[in-house]
């Protein structure tokens, strides 16, 4: 299916009854009892092609979220009445449209006209967060698709350039408390980022202080000056595809990737350092957090 016709089929997506209902897991029931299993059936062979699929699309999911709430509005491209979300510039890296397509096609073979492409990309994230050893929950459905996209709110979603204030000021703006934006960021425990999105930091003759001197020659290596920006790096360097907590031990050694990572350990009185400290001493609690 090409993301145009999906695209089509997420606008005019009906639904019977939810006007004023509440997300709750067991919304498809009774109109398509086995959503989950089509997900996860079509995930689970997309996984087998592309590591790192799971990072893919709970990224999207996120970026999703943070415009407008979980509507699949970033799934919509340019159209009469819509200027997509989807080339704005925190989202032209983002991939795995094709997944969702894809699951969209599965999904409508059985249900035809019934599960939002909204709650598909939340049961995609969550199915392929626990393929990769991380927690599972029950993911309330019953979200409606946006009929329109909104670009110009894609500012609200963090860039891997922010202050630690405006980093906490973008969470809390949604109602996000310091917990949840460690949790969150927890997700770089798996899949990769781009040079360009942290080669300030290696500067030569002003390089960032909190990184690990070891780490800051390897990512120099990786990315030399006048390098390939587009150059893919594990933003978890020790366990790179797997869902864990390393990501939080990593801050405690001064091995972020991102500065929008080390930022949450290495400011000074931060209330996250504590939260990073926890969440690196128990993988329990940061997969409860992150659920």
């Amino acid at each position: 299916m090409s993301s145009v016709l999906a695209t089509v089929i997420c606008v005019v997506m009906l639904f019977w009854g939810i006007s004023d209902a509440q997300l709750s897991p067991t919304f498809y029931a009774s109109t398509c009892p086995n959503v989950s299993s089509i997900v996860r059936g079509v995930v689970e062979q997309a996984a087998r092609n592309d590591v790192r699929l799971g990072a893919k699309l709970i990224r999207m999911h996120f970026h999703d979220c943070f415009v407008d709430g979980c509507d699949g509005s970033i799934l919509l491209v340019d159209a009469n009445g819509i200027n997509s979300e989807q080339d704005e510039l925190p989202n032209q890296s983002v991939e795995g449209y094709g997944v969702v397509d894809d699951i969209k096609t599965a999904v409508e073979n059985v249900c035809p006209g019934i599960v939002s492409c909204a709650d598909i990309l939340a049961l995609a994230s969550e199915i392929l967060v626990t393929l990769a050893g991380g927690p599972t929950w029950q993911v309330p459905l019953g979200r409606r698709d946006s009929t329109t996209a909104n670009a110009a709110r894609t500012s609200d979603i963090p860039s891997p350039f922010e202050t630690f204030e405006n980093l906490s000021l973008k969470f809390s703006n949604k109602e996000l408390d310091s917990t949840d934006l460690v949790a969150l960021s927890g997700a770089h425990t798996f899949g990769r980022s781009q040079c360009q999105f942290f080669s300030r930091r290696l500067n030569d003759t002003n390089p960032d202080p909190t990184l690990d001197t070891t780490y800051l020659q390897t990512l120099r290596q990786a990315c030399p000056q006048g390098g390939n920006p587009s150059r893919l790096n594990n933003l978890d360097p020790t366990t790179p595809d797997d869902f864990d907590n390393n990501y939080f031990t990593n801050l405690q050694n001064n091995r972020g990737l991102l500065e929008t990572d080390q930022i949450l350990f290495s400011t000074s009185g931060a209330d996250t350092v504590a939260i990073v400290n926890r969440f690196a001493s128990s993988q329990s609690a940061f997969f409860d957090s992150f659920a």
